[in-house]
């Protein structure tokens, strides 16, 4: 296992695995590395690297759980580049991370050579992040991975139709841990009081600058196509705001894409040969 630890004194944890042109792995809000465990058997031929966010999988909580955000995440992963002695990647954002990865682009441009964004872009839908704020922070009522994976499974059926159980089950295990009392989350439930907190600044920030920020990085954009957080109509606008943009939907996926669909592949090898 690896680690680093962050100017504040974090540490954090991070997998760096293959060799060749590389690409940062940053996950979604609550998950952590293992998020791109899908996607790693087709990228043999790269350098991966992923990491835990503070507070998330094998990295140190924050006390200060206001730390929770997106800048301070941004930085910590501008940390892990320096620890590396990277000076430039392509970074992959799911949901979270591609959030971060446009925050990057605004404060570290030059650390960027193409962005691809994994269902997230500058409009949050509400319905989204209702769906966040539903299950973030609680333990979940489950209490063996075989029934929490029966039960994603049902509850994710409509937008995700016909992924097969054991598909739940591997994601059930990189969300959860398996205890004597029943299963826990792998992450700071403190995570839930930052989003509340920080969703009470009024008004809201708006991030179609962090987008515009990314006209002169090649950038890709992956929709799951029963998405409730990224809108077909968002990804339009984001079209028509940068005409480099290159994009695709994924059939029977909603938030987020596992990554391992044709479609995501073909993307995620396009802006690579574009960097």
């Amino acid at each position: 296992m690896a680690f680093f630890t962050t100017s504040d004194g974090k540490r954090l944890y991070y997998e760096d695995t293959g060799t060749g042109q590389p690409l940062l792995c940053l996950a979604g809000l609550t998950r952590n590395s293992r998020e791109f465990s899908f996607l790693a058997p087709h990228m043999a031929d790269l350098r991966m690297i992923a990491m835990d966010y503070r507070g998330r999988g094998k990295s140190d909580f924050d006390a200060e759980y206001l730390n929770y955000n997106i800048l301070r995440e941004g930085q910590d992963a501008i940390e892990l580049l320096d620890h590396l002695g990277m000076d430039q990647v392509t970074l992959l954002g799911t949901s979270r991370g591609g959030l971060i990865a446009m925050a990057l682009a605004m404060s570290h441009p030059a650390r960027l050579s193409g962005v691809i964004l994994n269902d997230v872009g500058p409009v949050i839908e509400p319905g989204g992040i209702a769906k966040i704020m539903g299950y973030v922070g609680n333990r979940p009522a489950s209490q063996t991975y075989d029934e929490a994976a029966r039960t994603l499974h049902a509850m994710l059926e409509p937008q995700f139709p016909g992924v097969p159980l054991n598909i739940w089950r591997q994601q059930v295990e990189h969300q959860y841990i398996q205890t004597d009392t029943g299963l826990e989350l792998r992450y700071d439930p403190a995570l839930r009081q930052a989003l509340i907190e920080q969703a009470a600044v009024s008004p809201a920030p708006d991030l179609w600058p962090l987008f515009d920020a990314l006209r002169d990085i090649p950038t890709g954009v992956i929709r799951g196509a029963n998405s409730d957080l990224l809108s077909a109509t968002t990804l339009q606008d984001m079209h028509a705001r940068s005409q480099g943009l290159i994009s695709c939907e994924v059939p029977d996926r909603g938030h987020v894409p596992f990554l391992n669909e044709p479609q995501s592949l073909d993307l995620i090898r396009k802006i690579l040969d574009a960097t």
